[in-house]
């Protein structure tokens, strides 16, 4: 079976925490879209880890881990990442990436960090990892893909016509001294030949795997609300987030996937620029941040915090097609009432229940309604029925408003800690 894991809302969900519980019974995990420039976390009997560019399934050597196409893919942090879980004892053996993926070059990561000094008070709130410039170039067919870093006399030639267009860029537009050729095309090949045990024509690989009716998890890297075509567009990541993105990414027929479990917090959580209608800040933030551990994986900022989003994350669940819902952090809860859920948004004076585009999500106001909250430590529960019956109530409530069941409630960060339903 094709099991698709994503996000209801804007990253940060616990993807990766699923991902990794999922991956105990698969044969294949698959990332099938972004680059390093967010963190899944998962906790497990081998530590505790934040996976940038390995999809969550590396923890189980029977795994075979996958890069996919729609993904893009900066070789020096790879290679990095690869260290550092091969140091902690796990196999880097069974990764693969796709030769179709493109790569996030040294000029991408420059073109970036100009962009954004640029755009100073304006700034999109980028993590800084080049993904956008390498979107940017691959849809202009600037980009190189993974594959050709093999070929040394192709990617001479082909680096020449780039780098004419990458210097123009940051010469013209950003005053910015050109970058030297022969430099570049030897970081290049260097990477090639590091990468190389772990490139392959992954797409046969998939066909097999799915005529074999292997389970397959397809790892999805942020939320719905960061999709770059629905989401809080202009800040969004570079690239679709959405489940059926995962079909393209592959390539996988769009119906093999016969499950989409999408992931939300009990609570709202938001790293980076752009809207977001129920945050909140004060005391009670920072003692949900600090029980909840709400850093960036990525780059350790402080995590926006929010009231659950029932209109955020309905829409979400919309977006991906999810059949089934995950809700994360439900312990990080207790204490911390009286809880609100926002129900709808109010904008120039009308009730709103569905999930405006950017210029009327500014301009938003939550609609609340208020729940007691509980005070029992929930982390070794394991069956609904023995919640607090006001944690009980929450989550009915915010399966209520999604529209969808909770089939998993995490209660702890670590595998086990997860009501099964």
């Amino acid at each position: 079976m094709v099991r698709a894991v994503v996000g209801l809302n804007w990253g940060d969900e616990g993807k990766g925490r699923m991902v990794d519980y999922f991956a105990e019974r698969a044969d294949i995990v698959v990332r099938f879209q972004g680059g390093d420039n967010a963190g899944h976390t998962v906790k497990n009997q081998h530590g505790k880890f934040a996976f940038h560019n390995f999809p969550s399934g590396i923890c189980y050597p029977n795994v075979t881990n996958i890069i996919a196409s729609g993904s893009v893919i900066n070789p020096a942090s790879f290679l990095d990442e690869k260290r550092q879980l091969q140091t902690a004892g796990l196999s880097c053996e069974r990764i693969l990436i796709s030769d179709r993926a493109t790569v996030i070059t040294p000029y991408h990561l420059l073109r970036e960090r100009l962009e954004e000094e640029r755009l100073a008070a304006k700034k999109y709130g980028s993590t800084m990892s080049g993904i956008a410039p390498s979107y940017a170039d691959r849809y202009a067919k600037k980009g190189i893909q993974v594959g050709e870093l093999r070929f040394p006399d192709h990617l001479r030639e082909r680096l020449r016509d780039i780098l004419a267009y990458q210097n123009m860029i940051l010469t013209g537009c950003y005053g910015h001294d050109p970058l030297d050729f022969d430099s570049l095309f030897e970081t290049l090949l260097g990477y090639g030949e590091a990468l190389a045990p772990h490139i392959a024509d992954v797409a046969p690989i998939i066909e097999r795997a799915v005529e074999d009716d292997k389970d397959i998890i397809l790892e999805a890297q942020l939320g719905a609300l960061r999709d770059v075509g629905h989401g809080i567009y202009p800040y969004t990541t570079s690239s679709s987030v959405l489940a059926g993105y995962a079909a393209a990414s592959l390539p996988l027929a769009p119906r093999s996937i016969r499950s989409i479990t999408g992931i939300t917090k009990a609570y709202s959580t938001c790293v980076g620029a752009g809207p977001f209608v129920t945050e909140i800040t004060g005391d009670l933030a920072g003692r949900i941040r600090e029980k909840g551990k709400e850093y960036g994986a990525k780059t350790g900022r402080p995590r926006r915090i929010g009231h659950f989003d029932a209109v955020a994350t309905r829409y979400g669940c919309r977006l991906q097609g999810a059949d089934s819902m995950v809700i994360t952090c439900l312990d990080v809860l207790s204490g911390m009432g009286p809880l609100k859920i926002c129900t709808a948004y109010e904008i120039d004076g009308q009730r709103r229940e569905a999930f405006p585009i950017y210029p009327e999500l500014i301009a938003a106001a939550p609609v609340y309604e208020e729940y007691a909250g509980w005070d029992e430590d929930i982390t070794e529960v394991r069956a609904f029925a023995d919640l607090p019956s006001n944690a009980r109530e929450y989550v009915g409530r915010v399966e209520e408003l999604v529209g969808i069941r909770a089939a998993y409630i995490s209660v702890g960060p670590e595998r086990e800690a997860l009501i099964r339903r």
